[in-house]
């Protein structure tokens, strides 16, 4: 295979890589398995980009993304649209795709690991069009990255003590709003605290991760209107790994989610994998494409491929 390796300088863990030395030990990874590699090391105005003028070749057989969980999606969503098959090496903080895709975490050892894989059909998420590898949220998570963004912080533990600053914002002040859903023709009216709509349903880990890409649905988790009490329980059943058994929960699978905000009269955020965005109109129309995602990925990675989806041996 020919793959062209597109790494962000300022995600995460490669801020402090020595990125020359980390771009020879990934070649020499791919080369052994029988590959050629090309790799890019650009800044993180420069990732779309050089995916996206990679993905128009005719000579590539793969991409790899490497950078923290914005870069995944993003890259992510170029290879949707492309169809250009994506591996990602994990360089962020939480790494939520690299763990649904049972990849190492440790930046040093996954290229091998990619470099002697297997390409399957993944699923991918989308909101109004735009890709989404883990989840959509809106409520609690939307105004505690709000709240975190408002501080400022320059390394991994700034933005832990501006995420702890912020969750006590949120548990002092909790969202609550009317929504209306239709979850594959199943309609209502409900006032939340929070939603959550899920690129598969999430697992049973502390971080909400899926377990599995490739069971072609969407998670949907709504909470009810929270006190201060209530948001620190719910808090305490996702540390438990608890997050879909808790009481505060309710859960749903769906192919397609449209919201809708009857009553919107300010400004209202979501979160797209970590990524604060403002909603710019009453409506949001979430969809689940199976299979549709073509990833390379690790060859013991467990239960990934299921009947009715494709792997091939690079």
């Amino acid at each position: 295979m020919k793959i062209r390796a597109v790494f962000n300088r300022d995600g995460g863990t490669f801020r402090t890589t020595d990125m020359e030395t980390y771009g020879r030990a990934v070649e020499e990874a791919f080369h052994a398995a029988g590959h050629s590699i090309e790799i890019a090391i650009v800044p993180a105005e420069g990732i779309i980009p050089a995916l996206e003028t990679a993905c128009r070749r005719g000579d590539l057989d793969a991409i790899i993304a490497g950078g923290g969980d914005g870069t995944i999606s993003a890259a992510a969503g170029v290879a949707w649209r492309s169809g250009m098959p994506l591996g990602i090496i994990p360089a962020g903080t939480m790494n939520l795709f690299a763990r649904s895709l049972k990849l190492p975490l440790d930046i040093w050892k996954v290229p091998e690991v990619l470099a002697k894989g297997t390409i399957i059909d993944g699923d991918i998420g989308s909101a109004d069009g735009r890709a989404f590898v883990n989840q959509f949220t809106m409520g609690l998570h939307a105004r505690l990255v709000r709240y975190r963004n408002a501080y400022h912080f320059a390394s991994r533990i700034g933005k832990i003590g501006a995420s702890t600053r912020a969750a006590v914002g949120v548990v002092l002040n909790p969202p609550d709003f009317e929504i209306e859903f239709d979850a594959d023709g199943h309609r209502e009216v409900r006032h939340v605290s929070h939603i959550s709509v899920s690129n598969n349903h999430f697992g049973h880990a502390t971080l909400m991760y899926a377990d599995n890409v490739t069971a072609g649905h969407l998670g949907f988790y709504t909470a009810p209107p929270l006190t201060s009490a209530g948001v620190i329980k719910l808090a305490f059943d996702i540390l438990r790994g608890r997050f879909r058994a808790s009481p505060l929960i309710t859960e749903m699978s769906a192919l397609a989610v449209d919201l809708h905000f009857p009553k919107v009269d300010r400004k209202i955020n979501c979160v797209i994998d970590g990524e604060l965005l403002p909603i710019a109109q009453r409506d949001v129309s979430l969809r689940i494409h199976p299979g549709e995602l073509k990833l390379l990925v690790g060859t013991g990675s467990g239960d990934l491929p299921v009947p009715g989806y494709s792997s091939t041996q690079i």
